[in-house]
């Protein structure tokens, strides 16, 4: 089945109509008819190859929604016609002790993104910036009606992504949780501690983003570049949720941590971390998170149901992704661009 997407044929070159291959349904497979992509600052990483060399072309997008267009035989957890989404994985091993235990982002074997990886078939994966993929009906999940299938899409990767160490390491009420940066990833995050009953802090690099963050469910706002804000609010934090991919000084940082406190990167900093001995001295904890399992993510799709959450979005047609590429790198979007797969082909 030949579709037409939008695809990067070299690193750093634009990206531009094309068509690919799907492969055939097969018994436990899920066509879907693509409606919505969401564009990920990864996708933006992986075309420009600064993630190391990629298997171009590379058709990008793993924050997708659609609606089930055909299912295989042995399909029996979606009919045709369900509204679906598909993440950042679209198939592992099962076998690994990760995998049963519900963490196939962490599979021994190596998880199949979706996206400029290697299927179990040998094949390379191409994502969502297309009208239609072919996923394993294990990989797909359900996606409440109540949710805006546009708002909803980043929820399959920036959701997930600050969802899974929100919920690992309790957000809930009476747990004090900052958040450092109110970009794509953040902005899910203070929705979501919000939505737990936690305190939550914004701290951002300038005030210009205060409103926004108090919004959003922030009950305080604190801009990093002031050094007084370090010495207020030193010893303050149960839970910090780094977003940012930019080099911070992470013992300041850490320094905002009470005892058995934990900082949890989901930004990929370019460079190395240097800690201190801060970690010692309250028991704290520095650590990392990578997306979330299948099941916690449908449990997640299940609690912004229940909670009204999706991301602030800016829909676009297909002919300004490159543009929303520019845009994303000069912190242009509030706080997610979302492509209308329509406008494909």
């Amino acid at each position: 089945m030949r579709v037409p997407a939008y695809a990067a044929s070299a690193a750093g070159q634009p990206l531009r109509p094309t068509t690919i291959e799907r492969r055939a349904v097969g018994p436990n497979d899920v066509l879907i008819d693509i409606t919505h992509a969401g564009i990920c600052h990864s996708d933006i990483h992986t075309v420009r190859g600064e993630w190391g060399p990629q298997p171009f072309p590379v058709v990008p997008g793993h924050e997708i929604i659609g609606v089930v267009a055909e299912v295989g035989a042995d399909v029996t957890r979606h009919r045709t016609g369900d509204r679906v989404g598909v993440g950042c994985m679209v198939n592992s091993c099962r076998e690994c002790v990760h995998c049963r235990n519900g963490n196939e982002q962490y599979c021994l074997k190596g998880a199949a993104f979706t996206y400029a990886a290697t299927d179990v078939d040998g094949t390379t994966t191409q994502g969502g910036y297309a009208t239609h993929v072919v996923v394993d009906a294990d990989f797909v999940l359900a996606v409440p009606e109540n949710l805006d299938p546009a708002a909803a899409a980043p929820l399959l990767c920036a959701g997930i992504t600050t969802y899974a160490p929100l919920r690992r390491w309790g957000a809930g009420p009476g747990r004090k949780v900052a958040v450092v940066g109110l970009g794509g990833l953040g902005h899910m995050a203070v929705k979501l501690a919000h939505a737990m009953g936690a305190e939550v802090t914004v701290l951002s690099q300038s005030l210009k983003k205060r409103e926004d963050a108090l919004r959003l469910g922030a009950d305080h706002y604190h801009a990093t570049s002031d050094p007084d804000t370090f010495d207020e609010l030193a010893g303050r934090f149960d839970l910090m949720i780094n977003t940012v991919s930019a080099d911070l000084d992470i013992n300041a940082y850490l320094g905002l941590l009470t005892v058995d406190g934990a900082l949890v990167n989901v930004g990929v900093p370019p460079g190395d971390m240097t800690v201190a001995p801060s970690l010692l001295g309250a028991r704290r904890t520095l650590t990392g998170s990578m997306i979330g399992g299948i099941a916690l993510t449908q449990e997640m799709l299940a609690f912004c149901a229940e909670h009204g959450i999706v991301s602030d979005v800016e829909v676009i047609a297909a002919d300004r992704i490159n543009d929303a590429y520019e845009r994303v790198l000069a912190s242009d979007v509030r706080y997610r661009f979302v492509i209308d797969t329509s406008t494909i082909g």
